[in-house]
Order: structure tokens, then C-alpha cells, then sequence
């Protein structure tokens, strides 16, 4: 008998006919969010869940006496209660580099949209503002020639670092958990230790997953190092970076501006102060969000599940689960 799975979001068609032919399935087919209670009840004969959030925690297990893996449709994966999922045996994946390029595109928006204050000034022309002799007040900041800061050095923060230096002539560091000898090599990228890299660029873009090192990871002290002309850019996790200190940074001008696809609570609450910042570009958590790479994402965790449930080892299990 083919293994039962449950779809917890709506997916392209391709993808749910992929399933179709490996598995028995349920799915939940709205646009909005699956409920959890309704997760919860439809988890007893499943094998296998695709899922893109949710806790799969001793409670969702408790639910699940069959479960045998979880895939996720994202790169993080902090969803994973990984003790639990190991104590019962249940295997974890995830949809990496399939989405690098995407994000980089989207890295690459928030600098020009902070530095050049797009959509600040973008509001300024249609609420009529606009006068002749208004040049000064429209300036911003050069991206071309400057330095970019990358911390975290992974697939997407080379997809950046490339855009960056060819494209941008932009003069590359990074700040990584190990040296990248490659990236220096091809993009010319210099290593520092985060504090120089602080210091030292004029745009610092923070591409780090989030774990319990990097919980946090920039915070008062880190801000203070930067330039007042420096532009922060955060499209990894809203947890590592400490908001509070953030908002410190940008009311009090010790940094320029800020482009954020991520918060620490998502949705961003309507009173959080950075919704009310010009300096500060926000978006809704976009950075894999276009057809294509979402329909790429779909269709890879849907060979990860059924991979992993027809005994084969999938290429995109989580490391903390292998």
C-alpha cells in the first residue's frame, strides 16, 4: 500500500500530482494557514507531512504515531524540535539553494531601495510634495564602488557578494563561521572578524540561519561599531537581530537606514517603531517570493518526502536529523 501524506498548504498543481502518483494524501487547499487543531486531526494515519511552518514539537508527534519524516518547503527549518523529532525517528528536510538567486535579487532591492530611499521618495511624488529646487532633499547614497559587508557566507550570501562585486563594482568582506577559500579567490573577498567588518562597510547584509549562536547576533554593541552613513540589511531570521537595539540605532542616526524582509514577530505588529521610520524599507518576508522559486520549492520538498518515505536517503535532509 502506497504511504499516506498530508499536504498542510495549497501547492501548484504539479506538485499535488506528483504526490498523487507515490502516495495517498489529505490536504488543506485554502490559502489562509492550516489551524493547528485542524493539523492535529488530520496528522493520525499520515507518513509523511509538507509543511512550510508550524512547530513539529512533542505535541504535533504525540498526533502523528506514524509519522516517519517532515518536509519542510523553506531553507530554515527552525520549525524542527529537532530532540523530539530524534526521539521518535523522525526524519527532517528541507529546500535549500534553490531559492539563492531569488534572494539575492531581493537583497540586492533593499540596498537600492534604502540607500536611494525609493519608496520614501516614491510616497513623496504621489502625495504631491514635489517642487522644483527640491534636489538636496532628495539625495541619498551611492551603492556603486562602496564596501559590502556579508555576514553569514553561504550560497546566497555569495549570490550577493557576486551581484555586489560584477555588478556593482563593489569591494567585498565577509564574516563567516569558516573561511571561504573559494570566494575569495573568485569574488576577491576579503575575510575580517565581525567587528572589523562592522567598522569598515558601508552596506552590511546579515544572511545567517538562525541558531542559538546567532540568536541575537546583532545587537547594541554591533550597531555602535557601524558608520553613520552605513546601511543594514536583514533577510535571515527576525531573532538574530536584537530590534530594540536596532530602533536605538536608526532614531538615534548611529546608522543610515535599514531594509528588512524579516522581524522578530511576523507579522510585524502595526505599532512596532520601524513601520514608522522613512529610513527604513519593510517587507512582508519575501525573499524566496516569486512563482517560479516557490513552485521550485513546492516540487523539491515533494521529492524529499517521497524519497525519504520510499527508504532512500533525500538530498536536503537537515544535518541535525541525518
Amino acid at each position: 500500500m502506497k504511504p499516506k501524506v498530508y499536504i498542510a498548504r495549497k501547492v501548484p498543481p504539479e506538485v499535488e500530482a506528483y504526490i498523487g502518483e507515490h502516495c495517498r494524501y489529505g490536504k488543506w487547499d485554502h490559502p489562509e494557514p492550516i489551524p493547528r487543531a485542524r493539523l492535529l486531526e488530520s496528522l493520525g494515519d499520515a507518513d509523511g507531512l509538507l509543511t512550510s511552518g508550524g512547530k513539529i514539537n512533542a505535541e504535533l508527534l504525540e498526533h502523528a504515531p506514524h509519522l516517519r519524516v517532515v518536509s519542510n518547503i523553506s531553507v530554515g527549518y527552525n520549525n524542527f524540535d529537532v530532540e523530539a523529532m530524534k526521539a521518535r525517528g523522525v526524519l527532517g528536510t528541507n529546500t535549500p539553494d534553490v531559492l539563492n538567486e531569488t534572494v539575492a535579487d531581493l537583497i540586492m532591492g533593499l540596498m537600492l531601495s534604502t540607500a536611494r530611499r525609493i519608496p520614501e521618495l516614491d510616497r513623496y511624488v504621489k502625495e504631491g510634495q514635489w517642487k522644483r529646487g527640491d534636489d538636496e532633499i532628495m539625495f541619498g547614497l551611492d551603492v556603486h564602488h562602496k564596501k559590502l559587508g556579508i555576514i553569514g557566507m553561504g550560497s546566497i550570501g555569495e549570490a550577493v557578494a557576486r551581484r555586489g562585486k560584477f555588478g556593482f563594482g563593489m569591494d567585498v568582506l565577509y564574516h563567516n563561521r569558516n573561511r571561504k577559500p573559494e570566494a575569495e579567490a573568485v569574488l576577491q573577498a576579503e575575510y575580517r572578524h565581525l567587528p572589523d567588518l562592522l567598522r569598515e562597510c558601508d552596506f552590511i547584509v546579515l544572511m545567517t540561519p538562525l541558531t542559538p549562536e546567532t540568536r541575537g547576533l546583532i545587537g547594541q554593541r554591533e550597531f555602535s561599531l557601524m558608520k553613520r552613513t552605513s546601511v543594514f540589511i536583514n533577510a535571515s531570521r527576525g531573532a538574530t537581530v536584537d530590534e530594540a537595539a536596532l530602533v536605538h540605532a536608526l532614531e538615534n542616526r548611529q546608522i543610515y537606514g535599514a531594509g528588512l524582509d524579516v522581524f522578530e514577530r511576523e507579522p510585524v505588529a502595526a505599532d512596532n517603531s520601524l513601520l514608522a521610520m522613512p529610513n527604513v524599507v519593510t517587507l512582508p518576508h519575501i525573499g524566496s517570493a516569486t512563482e517560479h522559486t516557490r513552485r521550485e520549492m513546492a516540487m523539491l520538498a515533494a521529492e524529499n518526502l517521497v524519497l525519504a518515505l520510499q527508504g532512500h536517503t533525500p538530498p536536503n535532509m537537515v544535518k541535525e536529523l541525518q
